[in-house]
């Protein structure tokens, strides 16, 4: 069954990642930032978020990237992509240039879009 039609229950591991129930985390790392990101790309189409609007390519992507080193900043900013449910966000450490971090959010859970915008914690 595909992550979007079953989403896992809080403490649940799926195909690598974890779940809260709320928002489920995962990471891909490739030889190279190209292919973390085909790697993300095809993980959400097999898991039914093919309709999400995705960057074209990875240098799109990065140019959702805050060029910021101010860790505090990073506390309150997405250092990303996000487009409702998904973020796809780079590592605070940016040492790790091909790492990914991809964020999935459970769409069925009460008042989704307020919390995927944090105006409800």
């Amino acid at each position: 069954m595909a992550l979007r039609a079953e989403f896992p229950s809080a403490g649940e591991e799926y195909m690598g990642g974890t779940s809260d129930g709320w928002e489920y985390r995962t990471v891909f790392a490739g030889s190279n930032l190209s292919a973390s990101y085909e790697m993300v790309r095809q993980f959400l189409a097999e898991e039914g978020y093919e309709d999400v609007p995705l960057p074209e390519t990875v240098e799109d992507l990065q140019r959702f990237r805050l060029h910021t080193r101010n860790k505090q900043i990073l506390l309150f900013e997405d250092n990303g992509y996000v487009h409702n449910p998904i973020k796809i966000l780079f590592p605070a450490d940016r040492r790790k240039k091909r790492v990914l971090i991809l964020c999935v959010y459970n769409e069925q859970a009460p008042q989704h879009l307020l919390r995927f915008h944090r105006v409800l914690e």
